[in-house]
């Protein structure tokens, strides 16, 4: 099995809430599919956050950067 990513977990995530909409699932059925809709959002909740931690932390360097000088195009 390969590894999980944020848009394979979300369109799983979007396939089970489809089905527990549907109702076309039985309880037991039902209460898997939720369980395993809460692991997948559980999971692309952390990758959103680590996602943003790594813009929030890219932001802050290009603030900190040294602007270039100018290109020397004086008219």
């Amino acid at each position: 099995m390969s590894e999980l990513t944020f848009e394979t977990a979300q369109r799983e995530l979007e396939q089970i809430v489809e089905r527990l909409e549907r109702g076309s699932a039985d309880l037991d059925d039902a209460i898997k599919l939720w369980e395993r809709g809460e692991e997948l959002l559980r999971f692309c909740l952390a990758r959103l956050e680590a996602a943003e931690g790594t813009i929030e932390e890219l932001a802050q360097r290009a603030a900190g950067a040294v602007p270039l000088p100018p290109s020397g195009d004086a008219g």
